[in-house]
């Protein structure tokens, strides 16, 4: 029988993610092959661009505010990207945590053209 797994977040190590500046991830969970859940860290002011991932993707808003196309989300908001649709730009507004949950592989990220 499978066993209960535990993280205890606080103890475990963020990884900075260097093609954007001011943002960690600390990966929690494998739901489905290649998919995962993580907690994504954002520091007020930085920016991912707009992008596509090849599989859904569910985010919801544990603290801070965020701005994803032009809407504003505080903390406890959720939203549904389905595969293959462009998203973003995400924006934090102040220092943001989320939780990301992809039902399969993210893919290789490329930024999409930002026709503002």
């Amino acid at each position: 029988m499978p066993e209960q797994m535990f993280i205890q977040t606080p103890s475990r190590a963020w990884l900075d993610l260097e093609q954007f500046p001011g943002a960690a991830l600390l990966p929690l969970a494998e739901p489905v092959p290649e998919g995962s859940i993580h907690l994504l860290r954002l520091k007020a002011g930085t920016t991912i661009p707009l992008h596509v991932h090849p599989c859904p993707e569910s985010v919801y808003v544990l603290s801070g505010v965020i701005e994803t196309g032009g809407i504003t989300c505080p903390q406890g908001t959720f939203w549904c990207t389905p595969a293959g649709t462009q998203q973003g730009i995400h924006r934090a507004v102040t220092d943001v945590e989320i939780i990301m949950i992809r039902l399969g592989k993210m893919g290789v990220f490329e930024s999409t053209k930002d026709a503002s």
